[in-house]
């Protein structure tokens, strides 16, 4: 697994698994000479399986990632949500694709099942008196999709999408991606029990070629934010080691987090699982 660089061909397009960041930040978009080298974007990762355009969460990351798709000519795009909160929406009406009518955007989510549908939500997203303007104003065909935890989604031919629950206020879906014989998982917002691995996660990222990772936080502090919903750096190398997988990416990044705070972490985590680094805004990943 390389980082990608010159065009891909023909041939290769077909089996062609990118994942991008858009966005690693948690909690809140910050800014300045203290967040240059791994962004202040809150989250949003664009995922590549052949010409199949996948789009997770919605946070701040999520507009510049619009800018390059509206360049770029696409116009079919799947997008899913982990969870609601402001700093996975935040970006969502900024969304360049949403305003061609040209274009078909089809929105996943599950967090709420049996309780609000995902077009229900999205008509709270863009409603006074949080958002002046409805959802109408996007000319877009939006096609929502609802599902539940555990469900595995038929998105398109070739593509195995898996769902389970993580353990976040509010609930939250992790998710794992399966193409061309090879695998990925997204687990963001989600908090652990010290000592006790989720079996939901283990079962998303078993033998996975990569995982991004909710790191808000390092044990020593999860007492401090116990109850807030996230987890550490730490364990995500603990899970790492039990369920074979090859590379971990932390994602969900706290706001307060400066760069030479996560060129810190980097390294440590380096020197305990050769797999692991603290992904960045900007970040191209070929699997």
């Amino acid at each position: 697994m390389v980082a990608s660089s010159g065009e891909t061909s023909r041939e290769e397009s077909a089996d062609l698994f990118r994942v991008k960041i858009w966005g690693a930040r948690g909690t809140l978009p910050v800014s300045g000479e203290n967040f240059s080298k791994y962004g202040g974007n809150t989250i949003c990762i664009e995922v590549r399986c052949g010409e199949h355009v996948l789009i997770f969460d919605a946070g701040s990351g999520i507009m510049p990632a619009g800018m390059s798709l509206k360049a770029e000519g696409v116009s079919d795009i799947n997008l899913f949500f982990t969870h609601c909160h402001y700093d996975h929406i935040v970006g969502f009406p900024y969304f360049k694709p949403f305003f061609n009518q040209a274009n078909k955007v089809a929105i996943w989510s599950g967090h709420m099942a049996g309780v609000k549908t995902t077009r229900q939500m999205l008509n709270e997203f863009m409603s006074p008196p949080w958002f002046p303007a409805p959802l109408d104003i996007c000319c877009a065909k939006i096609d929502p999709q609802d599902f539940k935890a555990g469900d595995t989604l038929d998105v398109r031919p070739g593509l195995v999408i898996k769902t389970g629950m993580l353990n976040h206020p509010g609930n939250a879906i992790g998710y794992r991606i399966e193409w061309a014989g090879r695998t990925m998982a997204i687990i963001t917002d989600t908090e652990h029990t010290p000592g006790i691995n989720d079996p939901n996660v283990l079962e998303l990222i078993k033998d996975v070629d990569l995982f991004l990772y909710d790191c808000s936080f390092t044990d020593d502090e999860m007492q401090q934010f116990k109850g807030y919903g996230h987890s550490s750096w730490q364990q995500a190398i603990r899970l790492a080691k039990l369920a074979n997988a090859s590379r971990v990416g932390f994602i969900h990044h706290s706001p307060w987090r400066s760069d030479e705070d996560l060129d810190k972490i980097d390294a440590q985590a380096r020197l305990e699982f050769n797999g692991a680094f603290a992904a960045l805004d900007g970040q191209t990943i070929e699997l």
